[in-house]
């Protein structure tokens, strides 16, 4: 997969905007490590940069920010090195993790324009930003049950800050959400519509950032723009006390079947179950365990635990698998390796969370 990071400044004055934008359309701007390395040595230097006052990150075309991580690279290290260590998958986590870090962390605002297809570590990118503007045609989605791996990049840490139980949901399920279930799930700060991104930009360039704080000028670009289109309906909020009753309690199986026994005509909650069905059950495992060790971590340990996790999952043919089924062959009858939740041993799946030999450090700023 080819891709680049497009890196430029915006503004004439002494303080200026730095701006990121993933250039990789043909692959929905999908991070590869190159771009991930750009994005975190960007970062680092206009961290301690005093004439950049804010950065904003964006993506090229209409479709997509970015639509996760280049997977199949990922199953190439991890089916070309059966048990591990998989030099490549492993310190790709590593180093994005890393990013993710820095942009949880940033001191100076930190602009996402989360437009289109925002998935796996483009979630990573928006949900780490101290701005996070949705538009009218993102969809967000965490789909990595689906091809057993897990709601990574910082997911431990905003999926357990979500209303109710709706993170453990979403995380289960692979469902999708619109603009306005990011505005009520906490992940988008933000609304616009997309054909108001080049005012926006415009606005951060011709800002005067030496009078307030950045933040209170990023917030008043901001309140000077109005939708220019109505957000989309919300999906999530008026099925809260349903996502409650079904995702609650610390039983996996009775909530699977919850779910999957549902027979009713909601669109939204049909692709949810479907997504929950045709899972990896032992990726739906330990994503439930994941986020329930996770609740009350550090950031620091989030990160550590995932990549912890992460590191297990590049060793086990089960990831192989399901990126094989969807993306490969795209015959999508992935032959998991077990048929319920109930059905995987409780000493494998304690194996993925134990610290694992020979892998990346994390190397945390």
């Amino acid at each position: 997969m080819s891709g680049s990071v497009d890196v430029a400044v915006l503004g004439a004055g002494p303080q200026q905007v730095g701006h990121l934008t993933l250039n990789a359309p043909k692959t929905l701007n999908s991070l590869t490590r190159e771009m991930v390395e750009v994005l975190t040595d960007r970062l680092t230097a206009w961290r301690d940069d005093n004439a950049i006052a804010a950065v904003v990150i964006d993506g090229t075309g209409e479709k997509a920010f970015c639509a996760g991580g280049d997977v199949q690279a990922l199953r190439d290290s991890s089916v070309g090195t059966p048990g591990g260590p998989c030099d490549y998958a492993e310190n790709f986590f590593a180093r994005e993790y890393r990013m993710n870090y820095i942009l949880h962390t940033y001191p100076k605002p930190v602009i996402c324009w989360g437009h289109g297809v925002v998935m796996g570590g483009g979630l990573g990118i928006l949900a780490g930003c101290s701005h996070r503007i949705v538009s009218e045609r993102t969809r967000i989605g965490m789909p990595e049950v689906t091809i057993a791996l897990f709601p990574d990049v910082g997911g431990s840490w905003f999926l357990n800050r979500m209303p109710g139980q709706l993170g453990r949901f979403l995380a289960l399920t692979a469902a999708n959400i619109n603009a306005t279930d990011a505005l009520f799930a906490g992940l988008g700060t933000h609304y616009l519509a997309h054909s108001q991104h080049e005012s926006f930009m415009a606005g951060l360039a011709d800002a005067d950032w030496s009078c307030d704080s950045a933040a209170d000028v990023v917030a008043g670009v901001l309140a000077g723009l109005s939708p220019a289109i109505d957000a989309p309906p919300p999906q999530v909020e008026p099925l809260m006390a349903t996502i409650n009753t079904w995702a609650a309690g610390d039983d996996l199986a009775a909530i699977v079947d919850r779910v999957t026994a549902w027979q009713g005509d909601d669109a939204w909650l049909s692709r949810a179950r479907d997504g929950l069905v045709q899972g990896s059950k032992l990726a739906a495992s330990w994503i439930f365990r994941q986020l329930n060790t996770t609740r009350n971590a550090t950031l620091e340990e989030v990160f550590a635990s995932e990549l912890r996790l992460a590191t297990h999952i590049m060793r086990h043919p089960e990831f192989g698998e399901g990126v094989r089924a969807l993306l490969v062959d795209k015959d999508r009858n992935p032959n998991w390796a077990y048929a319920s939740i109930a059905a995987v041993p409780s000493d494998v799946l304690d194996g993925f969370f134990v610290p694992p030999e020979n892998a990346p450090d994390l190397d945390l700023p």
